[in-house]
């Protein structure tokens, strides 16, 4: 099972040789073998790769996340065809009807405010009651919005109300960073179940090739918060990006295991397929949030 998270953040030459990737740098070269790489961030625009390595990684699934010039995530390669049945898959996924989403897409709506409720009561935050009163409110495809009522209260509540999504800040900055690195996350376990990232129960931008993943992606992003909240970056740093990077190999708990939360995701995306096919929510297996 893959399970490393692998960053390369200098300058160095990538290449494939028996199952491995061979990264060489300087007068050091280090091999991971690829069956134990679950993504692959390429930090540095000083970075080369053979075809022949991208075309291995994309065959194991790898998340591959190329960043910018300031080294933030700017684009991933996903396969083609992620899976031998994707053609039955998307064809499933063309026809769930809008009712069938939009039950589906409540329950994952639920369970993200549930989580910004249980992290606002950690962290001993009175506004945290609202978020469960709006628990209480919601209804089928949050048609009163909800959603978007608790987001303001959660980051006024966290940051202050003068924190806006829209500023440029440190905070905003690790926030980004974790959610670009969760949305990839996703999108490799749509891919690799069958379906495609573009079609989603909610989100329908025609601009958005993730829209899918921005769906599934909502109950996780409190696990971002959490450690975003835990650091309060100053700064927009390497340790900071590591911690977020580090997310995806701690243990959390799933359906009574426990699993690292790139191996969670995986079970939780599935589950929600499965939820789709047998319209039945229950089905739906979320990550347990510990704080």
């Amino acid at each position: 099972m893959s399970w490393r998270t692998v960053v390369i953040g200098s300058r160095s030459k990538l290449d494939f040789k028996m199952n491995y990737m061979i990264i060489r740098k300087d007068f050091e070269t280090t091999k991971v073998y690829i069956d134990e790489i679950y993504m692959l961030i390429i930090e540095s625009t000083a970075v080369s790769l053979t075809a022949v390595l991208l075309n291995e990684l994309i065959k194991k699934k790898v998340a591959i996340v190329f960043c910018d010039e300031k080294r933030n995530p700017a684009s991933e390669v996903l396969p083609l065809h992620g899976s031998h049945n994707s053609s039955k898959r998307c064809r499933e996924q063309a026809e769930w009807s809008k009712d069938l989403q939009a039950y589906i897409w409540t329950e994952i709506v639920r369970h993200k405010i549930m989580n910004q409720a249980d992290l606002l009561q950690h962290q001993e935050l009175a506004e945290a009651e609202l978020l469960y009163q709006y628990l209480d409110e919601l209804t089928l495809n949050d048609e009163t919005q909800r959603e978007g009522h608790a987001a303001k209260v959660y980051f006024n509540a966290l940051f202050g109300k003068s924190f806006s999504r829209e500023q440029d800040n440190p905070i905003n900055a690790a926030l980004n960073y974790g959610y670009a690195i969760l949305l990839s996350a996703v999108n490799r376990e749509i891919l690799s179940l069958g379906y495609i990232t573009q079609l989603g129960l909610n989100h329908c931008n025609q601009f958005n090739p993730y829209n899918l993943g921005a769906d599934l992606m909502e109950p996780l992003r409190g696990f971002v918060d959490a450690v975003v909240i835990k650091s309060r970056p100053t700064e927009f740093d390497r340790n900071v990006k590591l911690s977020l990077i580090e997310l995806l190999s701690e243990d959390v708990k799933i359906n009574d295991t426990v699993q690292t939360f790139s191996a969670a995701i995986r079970i939780y995306c599935k589950s929600v397929f499965d939820a789709l096919r047998t319209h039945d929510a229950n089905q739906i297996r979320f990550i347990e949030y510990e704080l």
